[in-house]
């Protein structure tokens, strides 16, 4: 297998909430537009970044994380988008170097090109400190450049420019504009798909960009010689012949493009529905309810009689469940909601999933079972109150122990969220298909 080469840049930042995704896939769309092949990544686990990046690229966007997926599934994914694309661009997680592994790590890892955003409104001489910072605070980072963000106009972007040292490699600024503003809420950014705008919003910012220096920019200095990866052993094909019915709509919307890959490449077949659209479970062997916004269609969710009756049925027949995060939120007897009210919903597990107005828990995890080890993380606002004891626990990296996992009878939950590409054997298990 031969060395991929291509353009490739990292969009990082010196905290959350300073534009980086904006400016990632307004990067991406610009080039895109241009009839260039895009590429795009998340640096650490995201759902919902990646929503923007299969927009604004029109590629499947995938996160690189050296825990959850591990270095050796990185280099496959980054030499493979080599191989194909005229530009990769990975967008950052949290703050440059925050983290462990961090944005930055990913970029010493594999010789990434790091270009810095700063919300600069509120910045004169400081953003030279910030970008010098950035740049210089650990040793072996490739440099590609500094873009202001959010500034009040021409005099003071040449202001913060005059302010940068020689080496950190102007890129240019971007007004503030409710035009190319991303919608958020809790969790994040709100999916592409719910936004009636979302392109004409992408458009904007390629736009913006294009004025930019950065839009400018001559790709090649960014070029990065990818290796190939070690070779990896075939997956078996443990669920040959056996359907998953697949949750998929808003309500359940928190799912990697690779743990469908991975059922796939087990012999899955793979049969979707929307809880949300009324839709009946289809004649399957096993279910799986992906993470995603519950509460926010909880009313909804509590009249869907008709599926709730055929979930006990499935469960019934010992066919198995796996229900992760907000999945498991709807099987337990009651959501109380932010504003207080109480929902009945599906009753597959005995007690009550509460919202709360702060983070509950977040963080990467690890799943140890008698299949293998699953890696991911955990990120809700909701905690749970349930008789069940715990069956097991996820555990942090270092060991202690993290969420929960329930089991009654054939239907297991967590608010563990599983990369299934970590263990493929143990993601059959949960499936029905590995001892």
């Amino acid at each position: 297998m031969a060395v991929n080469a291509c353009p490739a840049v990292l969009v990082a930042a010196p905290a959350s909430g300073q534009g980086k995704t904006t400016v990632a896939v307004a990067l991406a769309r610009l080039h895109a537009r241009a009839g260039r092949r895009v590429r795009m990544f998340k640096c650490g686990p995201d759902f919902l970044d990646p929503f923007w990046h299969v927009l604004a690229s029109g590629a499947p966007a995938h996160p690189l994380d050296l825990w959850m997926n591990g270095a050796a599934d990185c280099a496959a994914r980054l030499h493979e988008a080599a191989g194909c694309a005229d530009l990769i661009v990975v967008e950052g997680a949290m703050g440059l170097y925050d983290g462990a592994p961090n944005a930055a790590d990913l970029a010493r890892r594999f010789d990434l090109p790091v270009l810095a955003v700063v919300d600069a409104g509120a910045m004169a001489a400081t953003f030279g400190a910030v970008a010098h910072g950035l740049r210089t605070w650990k040793p072996g980072l490739r440099w590609a450049g500094v873009l202001a963000n959010r500034v009040a106009g021409e005099r003071h972007a040449a202001m913060l420019h005059d302010k940068l040292d020689a080496e950190a490699n102007w890129l240019g600024a971007l007004p503030r504009g409710e035009a190319f503003t991303l919608p958020s809420r809790h969790l994040g950014l709100t999916a592409a798909a719910e936004v009636d705008d979302a392109a004409a919003r992408l458009d904007a910012a390629a736009d913006a960009l294009a004025a930019a220096p950065l839009g400018q920019a001559d790709l090649a200095p960014w070029t990065v010689e990818f290796a190939p990866p070690p070779a990896a052993g075939p997956v078996e094909p443990l669920l040959r012949g056996r359907t998953i019915a697949v949750a998929r709509d808003a309500a359940f919307c928190f799912i990697y493009q690779a743990n469908l890959d991975t059922l796939v490449a087990l012999g899955a077949r793979l049969a979707f529905f929307s809880p949300l659209a009324g839709d009946d479970l289809p004649a399957c062997d096993a279910v799986w309810l992906p993470g995603g916004y519950p509460e926010l269609h909880a009313a909804r969710l509590a009249g869907c009689t008709r599926l709730r009756d055929a979930l006990r049925a499935h469960a019934a027949r010992g066919a198995p469940v796996w229900a992760e995060c907000g999945g498991m939120m709807v099987l337990f007897d009651t959501l109380a909601a932010a504003d207080g009210r109480r929902h009945p919903l599906w009753g597959l597990l005995p007690g009550q999933a509460a919202m709360h107005p702060r983070l509950a828990a977040l963080g990467p995890r690890q799943w140890h079972g008698a299949a293998g080890t699953l890696r991911d993380h955990t990120f809700h606002y909701s905690t749970c109150t349930t008789p069940l004891a715990p069956a097991a626990h996820a555990s942090r990296p270092d060991g202690t122990a993290g969420e929960a996992a329930y089991r009654v009878g054939s239907v297991r939950a967590s608010y563990f969220h599983a990369w299934f590409a970590s263990s493929p054997r143990a993601a059959a298990a949960l499936f029905g298909g590995a001892a």
